[in-house]
């Protein structure tokens, strides 16, 4: 037997069972039935009395005897019933199968151990099927009883939790003769760790708690090393597979820059990011890089930096961004910070005019162009460059990976890559979805900035929220409304666009109105931003599509209505686009009046917290990994079942610390003793090893 093998092997798996956990669970083998591991366990150690017990429809235990057994029916249609007492109270046990096994099974007087659950039948407190053990048999009994998830279809078709827990018990003893630990031994006995044969089985029949608790962590143990030996080896053959250019210069643009064009002192956490961007770009291996930096922290300014090191060094570099206006955005900031350099800086996207297309072709392939900013445009085939030294690519995870790979490959040798992103990403998780990458995080904000004010307001406060409001228009500012959806549903109960900007106009009859959202143009789009840039509307009523690239100083208030629609990071990212000016600036929370825990719970993180980071641990918290904002994945991070990266990050931190001292000493894992790891990257299909490196 092998953890592969199929269950129909296992007691109990007819083709029926088998085909209903392949269905139901997505089961199909030994293994991932052993994985799925219970929700909760029921404590064998406490009892109840039958009072308590009939006070609730529950799972409980209870002590007492059969006073009396009862048959109706005949044959398959016979039903028993028995009279269960403690000496004080009664409940009625119900069978409706196995009469004539339990008829002689079942003893009157006899003290039993009653377990089950109780339900309401009419007036009356019953348990349909109850488990019964003689009470000089209960150190058979397990101290911790599991519960598992099971479907609808799968409890009308007999398979409860309780069967589901036999079946994994049959199970167990299958492969109690095989070999199934993945761990080498050196690493058990380092960090004391059960085996894994032990941990299965103190994960599904644990005898108490001690138990259970050594189990869950030797499996949370494994599930992160094997995550993160993928991880990191991964890094390390990318980094022997792929040389990168060196950049030996710090020149004359970079240090123009420094001297005469920033228009503030960098913060120490821009200087740190800027000296690892400096150091990776030097040592003839190829930069991967995240920049992970919070709304208004420069990470703008970092790029730049970044770029002009590639530019000391005669190299072309360029930035794509996922939307026009995010691209536009990038060119403006540029611009203000090309004086003095004389770069040649130009804009490639969509609506790109063709003979502007045509020079901008020309003058990449001839190296005079020296940075060029854009959107998906720049992977077309078409867009070639003489010499491409540094790509940077914002709010990365909006492309897609043969999107970046396009843009990789227009090198001779591979451009260094630097990514950023505005979402910040709790540092658990960016180890298991970017470790990877290089990861460099931007924690400071430049001096000066004012925090932005965060309330919470119930919709039916909608007067006091417009006198504030008022108050701030009557200051000349500008004011955001952000709308979750755009057209009427039936099913959701939420404020639209097209109702909301009525209600706006309706509420500042004297204020002019610009209107953004997904369905228009991007010239219409773009027409509507610059009105509100320059100040001649004064009210901005949007969906998410402003959750980037607009920058307008002089807007002060942010109003998020249905705010429980909406996500922490969403809600964060939001906020950032105001308080980009020397005034207060404000974020007002605008929820239903009836909202859920959850919500409640957002709500408050935002009242609370202005450091993305902060709030990001929060989301993770609340989400779940498979679920955060601005990272596309479909459900947990692969081979995590167990793990929670909210509370895990001590075992997380742990095993990379013991991976990285892994391949310093044994790069190659020739060492007999790491075999099942080197197995385990085989398989994986690194090509820094094959079958022949086994000893």
């Amino acid at each position: 037997m092998t953890m592969y093998t199929s269950l129909k092997y296992i007691k109990g798996v007819g083709p029926k069972k088998e085909l209903l956990l392949k269905n139901e669970l997505k089961i199909t083998n030994i293994e991932k039935l052993l994985n799925y591991y219970p929700y909760k366990y029921i404590d064998r150690t406490t009892f109840q009395s039958i009072k308590e017990a009939k006070q609730s429809e529950k799972i409980v235990q209870c002590k007492g005897y059969i006073t009396q057994i009862r048959s109706e029916g005949s044959g398959t249609k016979e039903r028993l019933t028995a009279y269960f007492t403690d000496g004080d109270s009664f409940i009625d046990l119900t069978f409706f199968t196995g009469a004539k096994y339990l008829k002689k099974s079942l003893k009157i007087k006899e003290p039993y151990i009653l377990f089950g659950k109780t339900k309401k039948f009419g007036s009356s407190m019953s348990i349909v099927h109850p488990e019964l053990t003689l009470q000089k048999d209960q150190s058979t009994l397990g101290s911790l009883y599991p519960q598992y998830h099971t479907t609808e279809k799968m409890k009308k078709e007999g398979m409860t939790s309780k069967s589901l827990a036999q079946i994994i018990t049959n199970a167990l003893i299958l492969i109690q003769k095989d070999d199934v630990e993945n761990l080498p031994e050196w690493i058990l006995k380092y960090r004391d760790l059960a085996t894994k044969k032990d941990s299965l089985i103190g994960i599904h029949t644990p005898k108490n708690y001690d138990e259970l608790n050594r189990a869950i962590y030797r499996i949370k143990f494994e599930e992160l090393f094997m995550n993160q030996l993928k991880v990191i080896y991964l890094k390390i053959e990318r980094e022997q597979k792929y040389k990168g250019n060196v950049f030996t210069t710090v020149g004359d643009k970079f240090n123009y820059f420094y001297q005469y064009n920033i228009p503030f002192e960098l913060t120490g956490a821009q200087k740190r990011v800027i000296r690892e961007i400096r150091n990776n770009m030097k040592t003839g291996t190829q930069m991967n890089r995240l920049i992970q930096g919070d709304v208004g922290s420069g990470k703008t300014m970092v790029a730049f930096m970044s770029a002009l090191i590639a530019i000391d060094n005669q190299f072309q570099a360029c930035i794509m961004a996922p939307t026009e206006i995010l691209a536009s955005q990038h060119l403006e900031s540029i611009l203000e910070m090309n004086q003095g350099l004389n770069l040649n800086v130009k804009l490639l996207t969509g609506s790109t005019k063709v003979a502007e297309r045509r020079q901008i072709h020309q003058e990449l392939e001839d190296g005079t162009l020296d940075l060029l900013i854009g959107t998906h445009a720049l992977i077309e085939d078409k867009v070639k460059f003489q010499k491409l030294g540094l790509v940077i690519i914002d709010e990365q995870h909006r492309f897609g990976v043969a999107q970046r790979a396009k843009l990789w490959n227009k090198g001779v040798v591979p451009p260094h890559i630097l990514v950023m992103t505005a979402t910040p990403i709790p540092r658990t998780l960016a180890m298991t979805l970017y470790g990877d990458l290089d990861v460099s995080v931007i924690d400071e904000l430049p001096p000066g900035r004012k925090p932005i004010i965060t309330k919470h307001y119930f919709d039916s406060k909608r007067e006091k929220i417009n006198e504030f409001i008022q108050n701030e228009l009557n200051k000349n500012r500008q004011v955001y409304y952000v709308f979750p959806l755009i057209e009427e549903s039936e099913k959701l109960d939420f404020k639209n666009l097209e109702k909301g900007y009525e209600q706006v106009a309706e509420d500042f009859p004297d204020y002019s109105i610009s209107v953004v959202h997904g369905k228009l143009k991007s010239q219409e789009k773009e027409a509507e931003m610059i009105r509100f840039k320059n100040h001649e509307t004064s009210i901005m009523v949007a969906t998410t599509v402003i959750e980037v690239g607009v920058n307008v100083p002089n807007a002060s208030i942010m109003i998020i209505e249905s705010a429980e629609r909406f996500g922490l990071s969403q809600l964060h990212q939001l906020r950032g686009r105001v308080g980009r000016g020397a005034d207060q600036a404000y974020c007002l929370l605008i929820t239903g009046d009836k909202i859920s825990k959850v919500s409640k719970a957002r709500m408050q993180t935002m009242v609370d917290h202005s450091d993305g980071f902060k709030i990001s641990e929060v989301d993770l918290e609340l989400r779940g990994p498979g679920d955060i904002e601005g990272i596309q994945q479909s459900g947990d991070i692969q081979g995590l079942n167990l793990s929670d990266l909210s509370k895990d990050s001590n075992i997380l931190t742990d095993v990379r610390n013991i991976i990285f001292k892994i391949a310093e000493k044994d790069p190659k894992l020739t060492n007999p003793a790491n075999n099942k790891l080197l197995k385990m990257l085989i398989n994986t299909n690194i090509s820094l090893f094959n079958w022949s490196d086994i000893s």
